[in-house]
């Protein structure tokens, strides 16, 4: 199964994919971290990503679709994965079914963590990392409510988005994503 968890900043896309990953014996692969690594690594990804990074603007996406292509090719994903942090605007996740096809893969579901924007706010401010500053973090929740919509709609028109209330506990959260999954008849 391949399945993308998305929401906005705080919404919980890192914690609901790892229980996801754990729930389905999947890989992760957490974009967030993993350009957070590269950066901290000064890999030439680091490079590319860095400024975008520090100023709280998205990686562009030829750059994102390189990785991806280069990740995508390893064996412990061969099977299946859990996407967290990307695809982020219509235009990625289109970019993402293309290469998904050139690899002999298709993304399975779309899972959109819906929670307020004063809740995305309060939790990005509480996990206190370099990334969530007041004014990075406003500018990174402008961009993603710029590019929710045409995003979700992109999904919800290939029938592949799930939408989950995500201002609940981690555990009803993860129980209801479980829930649609199954109900949908990609989990047993």
């Amino acid at each position: 199964m391949r399945v993308v968890i998305l929401g906005g900043p705080g919404a919980g896309k890192g914690t609901q994919a790892e229980l996801l990953c754990s729930n389905l014996s999947l890989p992760l692969l957490a974009v967030g971290d993993i350009l957070r690594e590269a950066i901290a690594e000064d890999t030439d990804l680091g490079k590319r990503a860095v400024s975008y990074v520090e100023r709280g603007e998205l990686v562009p996406d030829a750059t994102m679709i390189e990785f991806f292509r280069r990740r995508l090719l390893l064996w412990d994903v061969f099977n299946g994965w859990v996407l967290e942090g990307y695809p982020r605007t219509a235009f990625q996740a289109e970019e993402l079914d293309f290469l998904l096809e050139e690899l002999a893969q298709e993304l399975d579901w779309a899972v959109w963590l819906k929670v307020p924007i004063e809740v995305l706010l309060s939790r990005s401010i509480e996990r206190d990392r370099s990334d969530d500053h007041p004014e990075i973090l406003q500018r990174r929740l402008d961009l993603f409510h710029e590019r929710t919509i045409p995003l979700l709609e992109y999904y919800e028109y290939r029938n592949k988005l799930l939408t989950v209330d995500g201002d609940r506990s981690p555990e009803q959260v993860q129980q209801d994503i479980l829930q649609l999954i199954e109900a949908k008849g990609q989990y047993s």
